[in-house]
């Protein structure tokens, strides 16, 4: 596309090149294609149902390695918590005192959260915060009849002139009310991370955040370290990146032509999570778990979830001490047939990887080198929890344009609705991705791979949006843990539904997990 020069100078201020911007205009152009489902991934067929004695072994071998390893928590925590009231800005926009009750509106609108809401206030974390910032504007609290009780309360916990919650982070909000203080998901990432992601009693933490956020978690960090550390007796280093803008992908129109903004600059948007790959690639350590900011528990169930991530970690190493072996053994190419077929039994059993039909009938170099380059590969161990309700993104066997079947963890985006077929298949999952990884990033040499080397670029996908009531078209790049890792080489472990804790809302903080009894 012939581009302005000011257009060229936005672009190359971004980190971005001219060919790659027309390689994204491209894809609006000739569209994405949806994944082809084969089957749905399950117990017995991709997914690894362990024994008590089996997790036993991994836990054991985890603790006891752990010390000698670089240990990393990835947390994704970029996002401002806008999406967990937006059921209460929709009700302040909605509602009209003059007109009816709130249980009038609540009845009439079907609005059920809105309802769990106001029935859970006194159970809610902030719920002794917004009171005193009430009293501190004046405002008579008790004086008011319930509804406006209510509207007060809700104004105070999102008007840009008190508390003005949705503008922060999730990470920093106020998650956990104990009998002594009230806790952040931060903090409690901090407590998660002492008691499965310390080596030599100390936790290094990567955070990704929005870069205006980044005074507000130094100042909690600052806040709770010495209580944190003093409690856990680990030193915890904590390390911040941002999305970079050389992520950011350009927006079009309805007709596949860039959108222009009213000041005449290219319209560009943040990608989506699997931005976030750039960030993952520029760390070094032996052991990475990636888990989502708003994913913690109370203190209570601290204990079970992290059982389940040194089962996980535990998985990792004995996989990984099996396969740099055999790469060992590749390398040295003195293995006889058996070896060889020994090891397309691992890469078939342990690693989920289809062996080609013709590998037999290649030459003994070929098959060195092919098995070579199926071994050589990050490792991912992931949690798989089951399906409680409707089924969306999770754990699928998929097979690509070329006919290749892999193991790989599918958003409900990415996949045709218009398709029967796949529907069904999705319909049968019995299976969801909890966001629950444990990653390995070195080969057996010890050095980091490239992981932008292992992205499928095809898994990428377009989402409808707008800006300024314009509709417009946006470019997702394929998700961190989604088609970013699509080439890695991948394990699904079973794990409970105590493990998967997300705040979407902030009703979900009413839940057992999220309170403490």
């Amino acid at each position: 596309m012939n581009f302005t020069l000011k257009n060229i100078d936005q672009i190359k201020s971004r980190g971005i090149t001219e060919e790659e911007v027309d390689r994204q205009l491209m894809l609006f152009k000739t569209g994405l294609p949806h994944i082809n489902l084969k089957s749905a991934a399950n117990i017995g067929d991709g997914i690894c149902e362990l024994s008590k004695a089996e997790k036993r072994i991994y836990v054991e071998h985890y603790n006891a390695k752990k010390d000698a390893l670089a240990i990393m928590k990835f947390i994704p925590a970029s996002g401002a918590a806008t999406r967990m009231f937006r059921f209460l800005f929709q009700f302040m926009e909605r509602y009209d005192p003059n007109k009816e009750s709130i249980n009038s509106y609540i009845n009439r609108n079907k609005a059920s959260e809105l309802s769990l809401f106001l029935v859970g206030l006194e159970k809610l974390p902030f719920y002794g915060i917004v009171l005193e910032t009430m009293k501190k504007y004046n405002l008579d609290y008790d004086m008011l009849s319930n509804d406006g009780k209510m509207l007060t309360f809700i104004n105070t916990l999102l008007e840009l002139d008190k508390l003005n919650y949705s503008f922060f982070p999730k990470g920093v909000l106020p998650f956990h009310k104990y009998h002594d203080h009230i806790a952040t998901a931060f903090e409690e990432h901090l407590f998660e991370s002492a008691s499965y992601a310390s080596s030599n009693n100390v936790a290094n933490l990567h955070f990704t955040i929005s870069k205006k956020h980044k005074p507000i978690f130094d100042a909690e960090f600052k806040r709770i370290q010495n209580k944190v550390e003093q409690k856990t007796d680990v030193k915890f280093n904590i390390a911040f990146s941002y999305q970079k803008e050389s992520t950011d992908t350009i927006a079009v129109s309805k007709n596949n032509e860039p959108f222009i903004n009213d000041d005449g600059s290219l319209c560009f948007r943040p990608s989506g999570h699997g931005a976030l790959l750039s960030n993952l690639n520029a760390l070094d350590a032996d052991v990475i778990f990636i888990k989502n900011i708003d994913n913690v528990v109370v203190h209570e169930y601290k204990k079970e979830v992290a059982e389940h991530k040194k089962i996980l970690a535990g998985v990792l190493l004995k996989t990984q001490e099996k396969a740099f072996g055999f790469l060992k053994d590749l390398e040295g190419k003195n293995l006889t047939e058996g070896g060889l077929i020994e090891i397309a039994r691992f890469l078939r059993t342990q690693l989920n990887v289809v062996i080609s039909q013709e590998f037999e009938k290649y030459s003994l170099k070929y098959q060195i080198e092919y098995l070579k380059g199926k071994l050589n590969r990050p490792i991912r161990v992931c949690g798989m929890v089951k399906n409680e309700g409707e089924p969306g993104g999770g754990p699928f066997w998929i097979k690509d344009e070329s006919g290749t079947v892999s193991l790989q963890i599918v958003e409900s985006a990415q996949i045709d609705n218009n398709n029967k077929y796949q529907i069904e298949i999705l319909k049968n999952a019995t299976h969801f991705n909890p966001v629950d990884l444990v990653c390995g990033i070195k080969d057996y040499k010890g050095n980091v791979f490239d992981l932008s080397k292992f992205v499928d670029v095809q898994t990428a996908f377009i989402t409808n949006k707008t800006i300024a009531g314009k509709e417009i078209k946006a470019l997702e790049l394929p998700g961190l843990w989604n088609g970013s890792m699509a080439n890695w080489n991948t394990i699904f472990v079973e794990v409970p539904l105590v493990t998967f804790n997300p705040v979407k809302t902030v009703t979900d903080l009413l839940k057992p997990t999220h309170q403490v009894s």
